[in-house]
């Protein structure tokens, strides 16, 4: 029985995608091709994928530490305050009876940023042994990690909301704190290592040791 054949690769028709603007462009022979669309430069894939994101995901599983161990609210009452962390937020909330908002922080804060992390690395790990391992399901764990990039900031948006709810009580207020700056620099970071990486590079591995797909 013959093994089915597979369409044929857009780097073998000589074709590659601009990256800004999504337009189906010939590939590049040379660094300064740009795209006829956007202008924006072209490459088969991007350059220095593995030294960048590593680099992001690198400095954001560190500021992930101090994030989540300095305070990121301050709130008080009759002179009275406390500061808390992330988790003591999701537990404060909980207890409190608001398991919405502490559902919400702890899915921002906590499972987001962790599943982004795992995912990513797999990804380059994956990529870098040139594994030919499930790649339709890493190229959607991709995507999936690109989708909730954009609710990152969930955890931001609360403490500023809770912040500003707690100041309407004459006798109450509310202020962030340095681990919620942290958090930021965490969301920034991840955002930026999802989008250095190139998905192109899980396929890369359907070329076998003969150059053939």
């Amino acid at each position: 029985m013959t093994a089915p054949q597979l369409p044929p690769r857009a780097d073998e028709l000589g074709l590659c995608l601009c990256h800004v603007c999504g337009k189906v462009c010939t590939a590049p022979r040379h660094h300064k091709a740009g795209c006829p669309r956007c202008g924006s430069a072209l490459h088969r894939r991007k350059p220095n994928v593995y030294a960048k994101t590593w680099a992001y995901l690198i400095a954001a599983l560190i500021l992930y530490i101090p994030a989540n161990t300095l305070p990121v609210m301050f709130t008080g009452t009759l002179g009275r305050g406390v500061e808390s962390t992330i988790l003591e937020g999701v537990i404060e909330f909980w207890e409190g009876g608001s398991w919405g908002v502490a559902l919400v922080i702890f899915i921002a804060s906590v499972a987001v940023p962790s599943i982004k992390f795992l995912v990513l690395g797999t990804l380059l790990v994956s990529c870098q042994r040139h594994s030919d391992w499930a790649m339709a399901q890493r190229a959607r764990l991709y995507r999936f990690v690109e989708l909730i990039g954009y609710w990152s900031m969930l955890d931001v948006i609360v403490v500023a909301l809770v912040s500003a709810l707690v100041h309407f009580g004459a006798l109450s207020s509310a202020a962030p704190r340095l681990g919620i700056v942290f958090f930021g620099f965490v969301v920034v970071l991840t955002m930026l290592a999802a989008m250095s990486f190139d998905p192109r590079l899980i396929w890369d591995a359907e070329v076998n040791d003969d150059g053939q797909a």
